[in-house]
């Protein structure tokens, strides 16, 4: 099926904590945030934005074909970015604009349509994506988000804590993970225009306070969030200099470079 009309909107902070000016280290000889853009033009987006708040980042893009919102530095959020750049941009209530990671340059291009898909064939005003869990290790790791759905998709409840515990398989043998699937978070995100704009004038939420995860603030509002399937696995995103280095020989491996 094919992907609906949508938009995509990339944050990019240059001032980031454990990779300085992160989005413009280079991965093939060109900033890393124009390989994620190169991703959403490759899915088809109608427009691709990046966000920013850095004149450096705006220069890096200039002759690209990639549109650029310059946002204010106080954002707490990529979120509250992104809700900047759709007044910016001026889009329509009715959009369909996916948040895709400045830090994703290998981001599949059918996870990218999968996402946008899902706002418009959901009915939800938020989007998101999830992966199966297979092994114990990912369930009990903290930093690796679970999501529960409904019946429906939509997400129940999203946490670092193991959910759904599995009770009795745990009693018999905690080392081992039993028959069912756990789901790992993928954090891309799509939404109609309008239900971003309302998330980012929203408080912070108190279960987003205690877990540290902004998308609660959504369901402890009683709002729905759909959770698809992601259709190929998301390589994980760049942090740190190793990550930085296995992105490069990864880019190589794909274009042929020894």
């Amino acid at each position: 099926m094919d992907a609906p009309d949508f938009i995509v909107a990339i944050p990019a902070r240059h001032a980031s904590t454990r990779l300085p000016g992160k989005p413009l280290r280079l991965i093939g000889g060109v900033p890393m945030v124009l390989q994620v853009a190169r991703r959403a033009l490759a899915a088809g987006a109608r427009e691709v934005w990046v966000a920013t708040d850095d004149a450096r980042i705006a220069e890096a893009l200039a002759v690209s074909g990639v549109q650029v919102a310059m946002t204010s530095p106080d954002h707490a959020s990529g979120t509250d970015r992104l809700a900047e750049c759709a007044r910016i941009a001026g889009w329509d209530d009715q959009a369909i604009v996916v948040n895709l990671q400045g830090d994703e340059p290998f981001a599949p291009v059918d996870g990218i349509n999968c996402v946008a898909r899902t706002v418009a064939t959901s009915g939800a005003g938020i989007a998101t994506l999830a992966a199966p869990i297979d092994t114990v290790e990912t369930l009990l790791d903290p930093n690796a988000v679970k999501v529960v759905r409904a019946g429906n998709g939509d997400a129940l409840y999203f946490s670092r804590a193991p959910v759904p515990w599995p009770r009795d398989a745990f009693a018999r043998d905690p080392r081992v993970l039993p028959e069912g699937q756990w789901l790992r978070h993928i954090g891309i995100y799509g939404y109609r225009v309008h239900a971003l704009r309302a998330f980012a004038g929203l408080a912070p939420g108190r279960l987003e306070q205690v877990e540290s995860l902004e998308q609660l603030r959504a369901l402890e509002a009683g709002w729905r969030i759909a959770v698809a399937l992601a259709p190929s696995p998301f390589p994980p995103g760049v942090d740190t200099e190793a990550d930085l280095e296995r992105a490069q020989r990864t880019f190589e491996l794909q274009h042929g470079h020894a």
